[in-house]
């Protein structure tokens, strides 16, 4: 397990087990563990099933951390998983303004008559447009992408451009429909880390390009999406619009960013998916990455790589890459 980074406020929620035992939601508190099904006599909780009763919950979270009583293990001697078991994925795609560019200059073919320089210009201002209209672009992913913060990496045979999207993931702490931008952070429990993981070379449709993107075959294979270490109340965040994304790949840094980057917040994010969708409690809304992924920088994930994620206040998630076998 990679080194504990204290994330901010009194605790965390996360997905705990001890050797040869069963998964159990756990509040993390310095670098302690209690096992909240003990604590709160139910022994049947689920991490979801705490968000599932945020508000009623939210208070005895508390009590719990400053306590101190109750059978409390030491960290260090238990494994992470998953934080959390999502019905739904939201995912916000191009929503860094500065991605969105490197992006499209990446992929700009090569009979493309305008300059470097002519190009960023011009889907900056696609960008400042988009913003402009209130017009996110959200689509959905599959639960059983989600894997552990320390968790192998398997890299499908099939994946020959796998990426690396680290992301900052708001968890819904209750059922949201047609909500309001003023309201839309009241619906949020607390945030996490997700690296939400893109094969480039199927993103697109080659034999019909007129259908676009294909999200199924390049996001959504088992794993893709390591989330956590832990969950952090969003009362411990002061300011979701103003975190640092960092992702080291084999300990250079590739994404250094700021959420402030961000074209849509959190707020208009949860607002914007709700206008169509019903959100439940522990579904995951995807930010969207910030600039320099691997196609930025023409190196693309491969066996032995090690993946090293933080977000301010959040953790930091350590991932392994690992080739399929055939």
């Amino acid at each position: 397990m990679a080194t504990l980074v204290q994330p901010a406020g009194p605790f965390a929620l996360g997905t705990f087990s001890a050797p040869d035992g069963e998964p159990f939601p756990g509040l993390l508190s310095d670098d302690r563990v209690l096992d909240l099904r003990a604590a709160l006599g139910e022994p049947a909780l689920t991490t979801r099933g705490i968000f599932e009763r945020w508000a009623e919950l939210l208070p005895l979270l508390h009590a719990l951390a400053t306590d101190g009583t109750g059978t409390w293990q030491a960290l260090d001697g238990l494994r992470v998983h998953a934080p959390v078991e999502p019905r739904q994925i939201f995912q916000s795609g191009a929503n860094y303004r500065q991605h969105v560019i490197d992006l499209e200059v990446a992929h700009r073919s090569p009979d493309d008559p305008r300059t470097v320089e002519e190009a960023r210009a011009e889907i900056a201002a696609i960008m400042d447009r988009r913003a402009a209209e209130d017009l996110p672009y959200v689509f959905i992913g599959l639960p059983s992408t989600i894997a552990g913060p320390y968790d192998d990496v398997v890299l499908p045979s099939w994946a020959a451009k796998p990426d690396w999207e680290l992301e900052l993931a708001a968890v819904v702490a209750k059922p949201a429909y047609r909500v309001p931008v003023e309201e839309a952070l009241e619906y949020v429990a607390g945030y996490t880390i997700a690296n939400d993981l893109t094969d480039r070379a199927t993103v697109f449709r080659r034999d019909m390009p007129a259908i676009g993107t294909d999200w199924l075959r390049c996001k959504n294979a088992p794993g893709f999406t390591p989330l956590g270490p832990w969950i952090v109340p969003a009362e411990s965040i002061a300011d979701p619009g103003d975190l640092r994304v960092t992702l080291k790949l084999n300990g250079e840094t590739m994404q250094d960013e700021s959420t402030k980057d961000m074209l849509f917040g959190i707020a208009r994010l949860v607002s914007y998916i709700s206008r169509t969708a019903r959100l439940l409690p522990g579904d995951l809304v995807l930010t969207g990455s910030p600039a320099g992924n691997g196609i930025h920088w023409g190196r693309l994930l491969r066996d032995g790589d090690v993946m090293e994620g933080s977000i301010t206040g959040l953790g930091v998630q350590r991932t392994r890459c690992v080739e399929e076998k055939a």
